[in-house]
């Protein structure tokens, strides 16, 4: 172990969901470890701009259109009303409560934190500037987890107030009339699912054929019926030519995929088109680091820059954009630093989950992309409105899709869109990490009445063998 007061056998930039549990993993291994941090609190964008606020409001909107519902299960709920500052102040309860949860695991494991803003000055400096003050920070290894920020669109950039991105969207203070979404990923379906189910009318916009274009084709056309349903105009193969802030909000301008052009007024746009790296203006030129074209960091297989000091993961590196792969590479990056024995990312086995209405979910390979790969392919899938489970929930849109590969009956891909869709997918996780077949997830006894039930009919249906359809 190297450490003195500003001298540590680990600099980490950035207090996200990969920062600080590389943090927690580095010390566990005995490396003193710096934890850098701009933010006035720790926790990252996840926590703070992204995962776990959204969450929030997405269990509100639940509530709330649960509650308009409750005379369907016999309880008798009056006057049901949406208090939008009290959602707000829930939200930023559990924010601060999850924050604070950091900020004592970082004390917990002696994790010696510094508030301020994190530039590489050579290979084993950092310095942190807070202020006018600015201290520097010896290391044997830095971790760059420095994030990502919503991307712009400079043909209508954001102003915060009518043209906003999600960063925007989780400060509004009170709901607007209408909104128009443009991207229909991840961040755009859920936002279109709170915004709906609060009042508002929504229009989600999506420039490619199909809302969540990277699920499978099946769950993504279930969605947009869902959201359909629920009274979202969807709208996709559509692009945005223009919007201009007037004075009842922003004339949007949509060109459909033959050519027609239509104009929506509405009260706010919301962009969610991605987000971009933070790789600019960190120091990385004073390292043998390399950036793309696109502003991620390169780096190999233990998350290790051209510069054998320097890692780097998370939303920074040309990774899937997911807090739970930042953990991940984080653990792998300081485990590789210490020389304790670790293996690489195996990206086709990342969880997908959008805790939209209803839920997706995702692990390995789609329908399409295991075709693409050569593979003979064997599909077999089981809708929720046969799960017993699923209809004492009221909750019966969706399925559960498996894809397996043909001549060995290994589980390729599991695509899941219906209740608790997110929960059901660590199954599913296990499954492809163990490499099991389709027969062993079927043989696998499932309590009754469950929603997991539902894994193991699909399962049954791929082999041509269903129970319950």
């Amino acid at each position: 172990m190297n450490s003195s007061n500003n001298s540590f056998d680990v600099v980490i930039i950035g207090a996200g969901p990969g920062g600080y549990v590389a943090a927690i993993r580095a010390a566990q291994l005995g490396l003193s470890v710096a934890l850098v941090e701009k933010d006035r609190y720790l926790g990252g964008t996840c926590l703070l701009r992204g995962c776990i606020p959204t969450k929030a409001l997405l269990e509100s909107a639940t509530i709330y259109e649960q509650s308009k519902h409750a005379a369907d299960y016999g309880v008798i709920v009056s006057d049901v009303k949406l208090d939008y500052e009290g959602v707000r102040k829930y939200k930023h309860k559990i924010v601060l409560k999850s924050a604070k949860g950091v900020e004592y695991l970082m004390n917990k494991n002696k994790v010696k934190v510094f508030k301020g803003f994190g530039f590489i000055e050579d290979p084993h400096t950092v310095s942190v500037t807070n202020g006018d003050t600015k201290e520097y920070l010896k290391a044997r290894f830095i971790l760059v987890a420095t994030g990502s920020v919503p991307r712009d669109i400079p043909l209508f950039p954001t102003d915060g107030v009518r043209i906003i991105n999600s960063d925007h969207a989780l400060e509004m203070t009170e709901l607007p009339a209408s909104i128009v979404i443009l991207g229909a990923g991840a961040v755009g379906v859920e936002f279109a699912s709170v915004m709906t189910r609060f009042g508002v009318e929504t229009t989600l916009v999506e420039m490619l054929p199909r809302v969540l274009p990277i699920e499978d084709a099946a769950i993504s056309a279930e969605l947009e019926r869902a959201l359909r349903a629920q009274k979202v105009t969807v709208k996709t193969n559509t692009r945005c030519e223009a919007a201009v802030v007037n004075e009842q909000g922003v004339a949007v301008t949509l060109v459909d995929g033959q050519g027609e052009r239509t104009t929506l007024q509405t009260e706010k746009l919301l962009v969610a088109v991605g987000r971009r790296p933070i790789s600019d203006g960190i120091g990385l030129e004073n390292t043998r680091a390399v950036v793309d074209k696109g502003g991620y960091i390169v780096v190999n297989s233990f998350l290790q820059t051209a510069e054998p000091s320097v890692y780097a993961i998370g939303d920074v590196i040309n990774t899937p954009w997911l807090a739970h792969v930042a953990s991940a590479e984080g653990i792998v990056a300081v485990e590789h630093m210490a020389g304790h024995t670790t293996e690489p990312i195996n990206y086709d086995r990342v969880p997908s989950c959008t805790y939209c209405e209803p839920e997706v979910a995702s692990v390995g390979l789609t329908e399409a992309k295991a075709r693409e790969r050569g593979y003979e392919v064997k599909v077999g899938s089981f809708p929720f409105a046969a799960s017993g489970k699923a209809r004492i929930l009221g909750q019966t849109e969706g399925m559960v899709k498996i894809v397996s590969d043909a001549k060995y009956d290994e589980i390729l891909g599991v695509h899941i869109i219906g209740p608790r869709a997110t929960e059901l997918i660590a199954e599913a996780c296990v499954a492809l990490r163990g490499e099991l077949t389709t027969e062993e997830l079927m043989r696998t006894i499932h309590a009754h009445p469950t929603l997991s039930e539902s894994v193991m009919e699909a399962a049954h249906g791929v082999l041509g063998s269903p129970i319950h359809i």
